[in-house]
């Protein structure tokens, strides 16, 4: 079992939706892919480098078939970051507001 799966309060779900990373003060916007989201926090993949502990707005998008409802829209804090094989960064990170 990997250890961060053993720090985690609740279970995660895989998605794979598509989401947008806007840094808190910041003006752009980074496109990335929730990879899996539970009722205390998200694994996001994006370009975007993050510092630990930087709070983010986050909008995911709907699974395919929910084009109806709005995007998600949360403040998280970024708990760890590492660089995948890909060269692109994936995020852990809580769940600390729901903005919609």
């Amino acid at each position: 079992m990997d250890t961060h799966d053993e720090k985690r309060l609740s279970r995660r779900i895989p998605l794979g939706c598509d989401a947008l990373i806007q840094p808190i003060g910041g003006q752009e916007r980074f496109t990335a892919k929730c990879l899996e989201i539970g009722a205390g926090g998200m694994t996001l993949e994006s370009k975007y480098v993050p510092g630990l502990a930087e709070q983010l707005d986050v909008l995911v998008r709907q699974p395919d078939g929910g084009a109806d409802n709005p995007p998600l829209h949360v403040r998280v804090e970024v708990k760890r970051s590492h660089k995948t094989a890909s060269g692109d960064y994936q995020l852990g990170a809580r769940i600390v507001q729901v903005l919609k």
